[in-house]
């Protein structure tokens, strides 16, 4: 049920029109002056207002002009006994919705405000569509008042013009997609589609058939033929998230699709010619990777033609209060809603281990727990209240414990942290990759 807040200093007309808004399914807030109703306003935080002109303590364009300037979306009706067209283009140009004459008949009131309603709603999910299609396509979400990372965008933007290969590197949650899909966004392949795969997230058995692949009988389980990425890529750009994840087998027939531009189905007989735009994306040092034996040197040197490496958001912390307000916006916070200086403060002292994702989460949960439309630097949950978390001696229980439980318990945790990213995992651990490859194995600890 709709809250409507009704100003009217007519006590009698104020009970009439409230019974009968009521009986129109809306919850109806009641004020006898422009005071009160701005305190309810600020309280009650109503879906649409009703008010009066002339209210005695207050002009009812005052109140429209403050209720518009604390919360510029609200639609406001204006009602009046004194109607000429110059109150009512007053009123239009203040924002209100529509003026309606005293006496007015009481369907067609209700009539307004549902209109009014319905009129809010689209603007809202038209706003949250272009916001939605914005982020698919790596058009917003990257605002930066910081030089590092302004010089990146814009190499980034001369980068979409061309047709190389491009690589971007940095820690998880730095926003390595939203790179990608602004390069490929301002790119002649705009028109085209932009299909990413998480080389990480799909089974070591399933990736050939992913990428390229495959024809009816050519395994059990393939009942029909299925296109790959890199045939519904075909005019557009293929985006292959953690890319260091590719299992050396892969990394030579990967290597031979980049050089060759032809693909071969599972199962196939015939190569099938591509045309695709690679951008590749990677958490881990590959360099280190190639010395250790888990990457193929001619491949790194083949996908970063142009390497672009995003910053961790604790070496940009100058950008933190611009993606607040496109949180804010994005989690469809209401107008007045915003971060005091304090708070502000307090997101900009903590480290951010999960970089831009782990903001946006504590963003959204600001706002669903607040207490006020100002979120202050005491409703900001952080962890160790923004602190490193401290290296204390583990106590052993005095009957016991088992190493190996713990050991897997570890693991399996470092897992969940890391979203089934093997080498975040093992950052996370402070183990090399390779050991941490033995322990699941070793565990039987499914790979995610």
């Amino acid at each position: 049920m709709k809250t409507l807040l009704l100003i009217d200093d007519d006590i009698s007309l104020l009970r009439v029109t409230e019974y009968n808004l009521s009986r129109g399914g809306f919850k109806v807030l009641a004020a006898s002056s422009g005071e009160e109703g701005l305190r309810l306003f600020r309280k009650a935080q109503p879906d649409i207002v009703v008010t009066d002109v002339q209210l005695g303590d207050v002009d009812g364009l005052d109140v429209l002009q403050q209720m518009k300037e604390e919360q510029p979306e609200i639609p406001v009706i204006i009602i009046t006994a004194f109607g000429s067209i110059e109150l009512a283009v007053r009123a239009m140009h203040l924002g209100a919705f529509t003026f309606i004459a005293k006496p007015f008949d009481r369907d067609a009131l209700r009539l307004s405000c549902t209109k009014a309603l319905e009129m809010h709603n689209l603007h809202r999910r038209t706003r949250n569509l272009t916001a939605e299609v914005n982020r698919l396509t790596g058009a917003s979400g990257m605002e930066t008042v910081n030089s590092a990372m302004a010089e990146l965008l814009h190499t980034a933007l001369k980068v979409a013009e061309s047709t190389a290969t491009v690589l971007i590197t940095g820690e998880s949650g730095t926003g390595k997609e939203v790179l990608a899909r602004l390069i490929h966004h301002h790119s002649p392949r705009r028109k085209e589609a932009f299909i990413g795969v998480n080389c990480a997230a799909i089974a070591n058995n399933l990736i050939e058939s992913e990428l390229f692949g495959h024809v009816k009988g050519a395994f059990t389980g393939a009942v029909k033929d299925h296109r790959g990425r890199f045939q519904r890529a075909d005019g557009g750009t293929l985006f292959l998230d953690e890319i260091g994840e590719l299992l050396p087998e892969m990394q030579v027939k990967f290597l031979r699709v980049l050089q060759e531009k032809k693909v071969e189905a599972v199962g196939g007989q015939q190569e099938e010619e591509v045309d695709v735009r690679i951008i590749a994306a990677t958490n881990r040092n590959l360099q280190e990777a190639i010395t250790q034996g888990d990457f193929r040197e001619d491949l790194y040197y083949r996908l970063s033609v142009i390497p672009l490496h995003l910053p961790p958001l604790r070496e940009r912390k100058d950008d933190i209060p611009a993606l607040v307000r496109h949180f804010l916006k994005k989690h469809d916070a209401p107008p007045e809603v915003m971060f005091s200086a304090a708070g502000l403060e307090r997101l900009q002292e903590y480290d951010w281990p999960g970089n831009i994702r782990e903001l946006q989460n504590v963003v959204e949960r600001s706002v669903i727990l607040r207490s006020a439309p100002e979120i202050t630097a005491q409703d900001i949950l952080l962890p160790g209240n923004g602190t490193q978390h401290s290296r204390g001696t583990f106590q052993l229980p005095p009957d016991g414990i088992s190493l190996e439980e713990v050991e897997k318990s570890l693991i399996e945790q470092a897992l969940t942290l890391a979203e089934g990213n093997r080498s975040q995992a093992a950052r996370l651990l402070q183990i090399p990759r390779h050991v941490l490859i033995y322990r699941l194995e070793k565990f039987n600890i499914g790979q995610l």
